[in-house]
């Protein structure tokens, strides 16, 4: 009887003596997705990058995704230094493939905005037309005749080389009051848009489409939140937050969470446990003595 309280000493001192990790209930955090690099303020889950992308960004098959009311979109390219991404609906049109499209649309709360990414509207009934004011960017036909020379215009059941009357270049295009790209009240059965009409103007079938958004840098302009992101991913880990209240967190590869980088991260913890291991088969031999 009187060798408990040595019994319960040497668990207490087995429990001071092995280390712990903070937020072991979240997973860790990805420092890519497939061939995408992800930076602060981008992550893929709960506690990663910052906690306004959160649940906007998914990993899902090695495949980046963004996530709003109307679907989701894999993201084709990233660019940290301007900030921009760029999505490709997998119903909208290209030189290659023309199909009728469901809208397009970004939560209003979000923290995405269209970036500089050109609108055609295809198949249109009449010229969209917005509180009597025309949508259709006059200057730009030629981009209309150019689209209508794809073969797979005829998706439409529009011939090949069709009128152009059908076509609305909406340039700068706007998603208006729902933030919905709304193809039903323009009357339009399709769209594309283009990022870069690169080195071939008159070549649609070399033209870069896709849609391009810019994103907020979710607190990163803070000097110091700054360089102790730079200083974490330095250490290969990852920038995150702890929630509630979203403290910063470096996210190492071994499970380790802390509030500055990962440098020695794996050291400490494998010199920690095995400090624990120590003392508590020291104290385990000490309490078997004292029973004999």
């Amino acid at each position: 009887m009187e060798t408990r309280p040595l019994f319960t000493l040497s668990i207490f001192f087995f429990t001071l003596f092995t280390p712990t990790r903070t937020l072991a209930t979240l997973p860790a955090c990805q420092p890519n997705c497939g061939p995408l690099p992800l930076k602060y303020p981008l992550g893929t889950g709960y506690g990663c990058g910052s906690p306004l992308f959160y649940p906007s960004l998914s990993c899902a098959n090695d495949q980046l995704l963004l996530t709003t009311h109307t679907g989701s979109y894999p993201i084709t390219s990233l660019s940290y230094p301007t900030s921009t991404l760029t999505v490709t609906p997998p119903q909208m049109s290209t030189c290659s493939s023309m199909q009728c499209s469901s809208n397009f649309g970004l939560d209003w709360n979000g923290p995405f905005q269209l970036g500089p990414s050109l609108f055609i509207l295809l198949s249109c009934a009449s010229p969209p037309i917005y509180k009597s004011t025309p949508l259709c960017d006059s200057y730009n036909t030629h981009l209309c005749a150019a689209l209508y020379t794809c073969p797979s215009i005829v998706s439409f059941g529009l011939p090949l080389f069709a009128n152009t009357n059908s076509c609305c270049v909406y340039s700068p295009a706007s998603l208006g009051p729902k933030g919905d790209l709304d193809l039903q009240g323009l009357k339009c059965a399709g769209y594309t848009s283009v990022v870069s009409l690169g080195d071939f103007a008159t070549d649609p079938s070399e033209w870069q489409y896709g849609v391009a958004l810019k994103y907020g840098q979710g607190g990163i302009d803070n000097y110091n939140l700054a360089t102790a992101c730079e200083v974490c991913e330095r250490s290969d880990g990852v920038c995150g937050y702890a929630p509630p209240r979203n403290y910063f967190l470096c996210v190492c590869k071994n499970g380790a969470n802390t509030s500055t980088d990962c440098y020695g991260q794996l050291d400490f913890w494998n010199s920690a446990t095995k400090q624990g291991r120590a003392w508590f088969g020291w104290l385990s031999v000490m309490g078997l003595l004292l029973l004999v």
